[in-house]
């Protein structure tokens, strides 16, 4: 009897607790997803032939013809393709269609002196031809046990857990 009678004022607070998850929930979640979406849609609907949009796969484009359901859009010069509207995902602003191409130029532009510096050779080959350039030089008949460009480690180097 002690126990229910120290937990009676508990009650209304579980109450009031059970009740309040829910509207956090709705205001902190459901209510801007459903904002969101009927935003989607209003710019869904309004699509205009010429317009610069950008799709869900990435993918810029410039749409070309507007149905009820689906969109043409020309993603290069002559490529037209059918997508459906709720592949849209945002309507760009009107942009130059050479911004990718004039940024490649001034890149290329840049001194012929610092891309050698800049540049860092990925390729598998590039380990090899100086292994073999090292091989070339140390074939005087002295064997090495430890290849080159590897430190052994000893028990004693490493750290103690």
């Amino acid at each position: 009897m002690i126990l229910a009678a120290g937990s009676g004022g508990s009650g209304a607070f579980n109450l009031l607790l059970l009740l309040a998850v829910p509207l956090v929930f709705y205001f902190l979640l459901i209510r801007p997803q459903s904002r969101r979406r009927k935003e989607q849609m209003q710019m869904q609907n309004a699509m205009t032939p010429g317009a610069r949009v950008l799709t869900t796969s990435g993918m810029r484009a410039t749409v070309v013809e507007v149905d009820d359901d689906g969109l043409v859009l020309e993603i290069a010069e002559g490529v037209e393709v059918r997508f459906v509207k709720q592949a849209v995902m945002q309507v760009l602003k009107d942009e130059p269609d050479d911004v990718d191409d004039e940024l490649d130029d001034e890149l290329d532009g840049d001194d012929d002196q610092d891309e050698d510096d800049d540049r860092v050779d990925l390729s598998k080959d590039a380990g090899t031809d100086a292994s073999a350039e090292d091989e070339a030089d140390g074939e005087d008949g002295a064997d090495e046990s430890e290849p080159k460009g590897r430190a052994k480690v000893k028990a004693a180097d490493k750290p103690s857990a």
